[in-house]
C-alpha cells in the first residue's frame, strides 16, 4: 500500500464507524471529521478549520482547556458528557514520541445500555 492509497484506507476505515468521530489539534482547531460526525454536527464539513471552541458556551471551553492542559501533563481521556443519550470523551492523541497532536471526540451510548 504506498502513501495515498494508506490515507484512503483509513480516511475510508475512519468513515466506516457510525459514531462521530472529531480530531482537534492542541490549538483545538478541527482537523478532521468523519462521515458521522460531519452529520451530526450542526454545521458538518464548515467546522474543518475552525476552533471547536466557537462551538461551546464559555464553561465548556474553560473545561476544555482545563482538559487539554491536563493531557499535556499525560492525561490520556476525560469524560465531557454524561447524559440520557450519549457519553462523550476527550481522547488525547499522540505521536510515537509522546508528543501531544491533539484530541478527539469519542461517544458511547449511555450507561445501563
Amino acid at each position: 500500500m504506498n502513501a495515498e492509497n494508506n490515507l484512503e484506507f483509513f480516511h475510508d476505515l475512519l468513515d466506516s464507524l457510525k459514531n462521530p468521530l472529531l480530531f482537534a489539534d492542541t490549538g483545538h482547531v478541527v482537523r478532521y471529521l468523519n462521515k458521522a460526525a460531519a452529520a451530526f454536527y450542526p454545521d458538518g464539513n464548515e467546522l474543518l478549520g475552525r476552533s471547536l471552541l466557537d462551538c461551546h458556551n464559555p464553561e465548556s471551553q474553560r473545561s476544555m482547556r482545563k482538559i487539554l492542559a491536563q493531557m499535556e501533563q499525560g492525561l490520556e481521556e476525560e469524560l465531557i458528557t454524561d447524559n440520557a443519550k450519549r457519553r462523550i470523551y476527550m481522547r488525547a492523541v499522540r505521536s510515537s514520541t509522546g508528543a501531544l497532536l491533539g484530541y478527539y471526540e469519542r461517544f458511547e451510548p449511555p450507561r445501563g445500555e
